[in-house]
Parts: C-alpha cells; sequence; structure tokens
C-alpha cells in the first residue's frame, strides 16, 4: 500500500517524541499496512482489533485508528483515494491525541 501525508499531518508528526514516531512506525509495518493489504484484495476483511479502526462521524470518508493506548494518546485519521496511477493509496490526515479529532 502506498502513503501520503497531508501538510496538517507533517506539522502534527514534527511534535511527536522520536518513540511516539517509532510507535507509529511500527503499527504501520506490523498491523495497519497488512491491514491495507488484507482490504484491498477483500474490501469486507476485519481490521486489527488492537488498531480500533473506525468511520470518523461528521467526516464522510474519514477514518480513525489508535496505535497507542498503554503509553501516549496515540491517534490518526486517514482516508482512501487513488493515484493518478488508479493504484489505491492511504492518505494520512492528522496524528496525535483525542485533539485531532477537531480538524480530522
Amino acid at each position: 500500500m502506498r502513503y501520503e501525508t497531508s501538510q496538517a499531518f507533517e506539522a502534527d508528526l514534527r511534535k511527536l517524541t522520536v518513540e511516539e514516531r517509532r510507535l507509529f512506525r511500527d503499527v504501520v509495518l506490523t498491523a495497519f499496512g497488512p491491514g491495507c493489504d488484507a482490504h484491498v484484495g477483500a474490501p469486507g476483511a476485519r481490521w486489527p482489533t488492537r488498531l480500533r479502526v473506525k468511520p470518523m462521524r461528521g467526516a464522510p470518508g474519514v477514518f480513525e485508528m489508535t496505535w497507542s493506548v498503554a503509553g501516549p494518546d496515540g491517534r490518526a485519521t486517514w482516508d482512501r483515494h487513488r493515484l493518478a496511477s488508479g493504484d489505491p493509496c492511504i492518505r494520512w490526515r492528522r496524528i496525535g491525541g483525542n485533539a485531532i479529532f477537531g480538524q480530522p
């Protein structure tokens, strides 16, 4: 799966600690990426439970996930779209704690 990032995501990412960025990257590699691959092959496939992936209320087409519960409050929002080549892509929109949900 290909990924893109919004300017808001990039600004949020710079505010995270090195450890928070590492946690997010590890979750994307070990759980989120494989979950995306499963959805491309079978759109009704279940996401890994630990990610708590769900559509955001009041923001059509935007999804939220949890990348950390025990340490920092780690949340991220994203949407799906297609690249110019037609390939599916995830665009990361925001990252941080619950505060990001105000402007997903």
